[in-house]
């Protein structure tokens, strides 16, 4: 752990962890990868998951600390699910149905409260609504990516403007200089995830056809 905590740089006077580093390096890599439809984010991002853990769990952000570790699992589901019975990119990115959307609220709803509930009455929490936010929302934005759903870059998006202000509050100011570039990354994935399936819808159409 002593390794993790170690200041590695300083920015704007603030120092910076070996895991803060590397964390956000692995972070960007992923997000980077993930715009492209490159199947190894999913690995990248288990490695950003185990730096973010310990990140999080010393800055007493405890729900970011719990989503990595079902960002690990949600990573390994989405590696299996991009690689089963497809060539990397082939898994086709699609729009997210009525049904989806309604499953994705209500996990959201579900989550939200549960997570900020268990945060106030059992840890010592720095911000405890809008981490447990940040929470509900990454999981099921996760979920839509596995799944290529393509508004799931809008529900990242949502989670990055969060997540600015939030760790900088909490002196993460690498972090959150990190979350404000997977905004504009995310802006970019929906671009690019867009024109893939603009692509894409001739060749299904004439499939189903």
């Amino acid at each position: 752990m002593d390794v993790f905590n170690r200041i590695a740089i300083t920015v704007f006077g603030q120092g910076v962890s070996w895991g803060e580093l590397i964390g956000d390096l692995t972070g960007i890599l992923c997000v980077w990868w993930l715009v492209r439809q490159v199947i190894w984010n999913w690995p990248a991002g288990l490695v950003n998951n185990v730096f973010f853990f310990v990140l999080f769990a010393s800055s007493h952000l405890y729900a970011n600390a719990a989503l990595q570790i079902v960002f690990f699992v949600l990573g390994v589901y989405g590696w299996w699910e991009w690689s089963r019975g497809h060539r990397n990119d082939d898994l086709p990115v699609r729009w997210t149905s009525s049904r989806e959307w309604l499953a994705l609220a209500l996990a959201t709803s579900l989550i939200w409260p549960a997570a900020w509930l268990f945060l106030v009455r059992y840890t010592d929490p720095a911000e405890p609504m809008w981490d447990s936010l940040t929470l509900a929302l990454s999981l099921v934005a996760t979920y839509g990516q596995a799944k290529k759903m393509l508004e799931s870059w809008w529900i990242f998006i949502v989670v990055d403007a969060i997540s600015i202000p939030l760790f900088a509050s909490q002196d993460l100011v690498l972090t959150a200089g990190l979350y404000g570039l997977f905004g504009v990354l995310s802006v970019m994935g929906l671009r690019d995830w867009r024109r893939t399936m603009a692509t894409d819808e001739p060749a299904l159409w004439e499939a189903a056809t």
